[in-house]
């Protein structure tokens, strides 16, 4: 049995689902529940069983086996300890993944959404993904970034020129239906699961201190920058997931080390959600963007909604306001891809427009702006972080984004004008009606005032 979506932060308690809570309704059966952010999840006393995990089991490199004072698995397993577990629950089959696909499409378009960046799948998705489009069911774009190899360098190398053979959006953009857009890589873990890499030990329920514990890379630090040297002089688009202030720090000198080594304008390699930059983070943000059309971050606007408790709690009091540092990025001359990192939060763009404003947790558990507004902007620019920047991450500026003669007709129509409306009325603006590719892919009920 397996599930996901839960949250200590919205939780009475504050705290992680363990094994002896699952344990009490399993009924015997192997459970598996993931965590809504993805980098951690609990599996019940079956399923630790059956992977084999316990006291004696140590944690494997890049991952954390939570464990109580007596030193026993919990069933809390972070970053690569969730691999112990799922390893053993079976992928889903074709149908699924097409009829998961074709849903989540009509979703979207419910949403008047038409696009959206699919980071870090494997051939069997994007043969999905094709089959949907060849029945005439993909009503959005889709730019997919390949998973990265678990491999030796001399094995990572030959993928990358396998991959840049059809991955070079920059070059060709197909049908601008299903784009190969480029690679997806990770150089730490989660704000959550406290896993993310930091300078400073991360904070416990907002104002303690979770002693000694600054988070952890993935892996060997250098390694994985050769390793991202090898998709870069490929040729290839690489998005590099980083939400710590050190992990983010590493992330754009690597970028203008392999730029350094191997000059390529225009590749517009991605810091996938970057959370707490450092000046010296944002100002090499800038200058990459200007010099080498590189380093843009693409963060999640409704990381301070939808987890804003846990990760207020987490990220402590200093760090929470620069979470999400968007009037710094315009101050700078940054732009930014929003979106969603759906399923960590709910998917509609109205949330993350919202959210971009108003920077308010869902629940308050550390006060009702913990972010505070200081890096707050306005509805406007927010929008253009979901069309227009958001479309040239997709290497689809020219063709969409923004309603202009020459450009795919993909329009949203809302029940109210969000430059207009009060903040809190963003979020919960209604999809009239949405038009993808010159058709009619959605018509909504008229609202009635």
């Amino acid at each position: 049995m397996r599930g996901g979506g839960w949250d200590e932060g919205k939780l009475e308690e504050l705290r992680y689902i363990y094994a002896t809570d699952v344990d009490e309704v399993d009924e015997g059966r192997p459970v598996w529940l993931m965590h809504t952010m993805g980098h951690y999840g609990v599996a019940n006393s079956v399923a630790l069983e059956m992977a084999g995990i316990t006291a004696g089991t140590p944690d494997p490199p890049g991952g954390t086996i939570d464990r109580d004072a007596a030193g026993q698995p919990t069933g809390v397993l972070k970053e690569s300890a969730m691999g112990l577990v799922t390893r053993l629950i079976p992928r889903l089959g074709p149908d699924q993944q097409r009829e998961g696909i074709r849903s989540l499409a009509g979703a979207f378009n419910a949403e008047c959404m038409t696009g959206g960046k699919d980071p870090g799948i494997t051939q069997d998705t994007w043969d999905a993904y094709a089959d949907v489009l060849a029945d005439g069911d993909l009503t959005v774009r889709i730019f997919a970034l390949w998973s990265a190899l678990d491999g030796t360098i001399e094995e990572v190398r030959a993928y990358a020129e396998r991959l840049a053979a059809f991955t070079r959006p920059y070059e060709s953009t197909g049908d601008d239906r299903l784009i190969a857009g480029g690679v997806k890589l990770y150089i730490d873990g989660s704000g959550g699961a406290r896993t993310a890499w930091l300078y400073d030990d991360w904070n416990r329920e907002s104002t303690g201190t979770d002693t000694g514990n600054r988070g952890y890379p993935t892996m060997d630090p250098d390694e994985l920058r050769e390793r991202f040297r090898a998709y870069h002089d490929a040729g290839l688009h690489v998005g590099m997931h980083a939400i710590g202030a050190r992990a983010i720090d590493w992330t754009v000198e690597s970028i203008q080390e392999a730029l350094a080594a191997t000059p390529t304008r225009g590749l517009r390699h991605s810091i996938i959600h970057s959370n707490i930059p450092t000046d010296h983070a944002l100002d090499a943000m800038a200058e990459l963007q200007r010099d080498w059309q590189a380093g843009y971050p693409e963060p999640s606007p409704t990381f301070t909604w939808w987890i804003g408790d846990t990760y207020a709690g987490n990220f402590g009091p200093e760090r929470a306001l620069r979470l999400n540092p968007f009037r710094s990025y315009q101050a700078r001359g940054i732009i930014w891809a929003s979106g969603s990192d759906f399923f960590v939060t709910p998917f509609p763009a109205r949330y993350g427009v919202w959210a971009s404003v108003a920077r308010q947790p869902l629940l308050g558990v550390y006060g009702d702006a913990p972010y505070g507004t200081a890096e707050s902007v306005d509805a406007e620019t927010a929008l253009r972080s979901f069309t227009v920047w958001a479309a040239h991450q997709l290497f689809l500026e020219d063709k969409v984004g923004t309603i202009e003669p020459g450009k795919y007709a993909d329009l949203a129509v809302w029940d109210r004008n969000p430059l207009s409306v009060p903040t809190e009325e963003l979020r919960d603006m209604v999809c009239e009606m949405t038009v993808f590719n010159g058709e009619v892919v959605f018509r909504g009920e008229p609202v009635v005032p």
